[in-house]
């Protein structure tokens, strides 16, 4: 690394080395976001899904509606 450096001074490209690292950077935050983004999506798509499921064996098609107009009824 430390030879990468003492080309890159000696040339002096040191700009474009910070400019390298700068980039290199912010592509690997940017990639680390959308990743953890697209996992958070398939989680809350798991979760919506297990709730849908839950609310067909449970006979609440209607959901809340349903349950407070039974309840009002009474």
């Amino acid at each position: 690394m430390d030879e990468l450096i003492r080309t890159f001074a000696v040339r002096g490209d040191l700009a474009h080395l910070a400019l390298f690292l700068w980039a290199s950077g912010a592509s690997a935050l940017a990639w680390f976001a959308l990743r953890e983004f697209a996992a958070a999506m398939r989680r809350f798509d798991d979760f919506v899904r297990e709730l849908a499921r839950f609310n067909d064996s449970h006979g609440a098609s209607d959901g809340y509606i349903a349950h407070r107009s039974a309840r009002h009824s009474r």
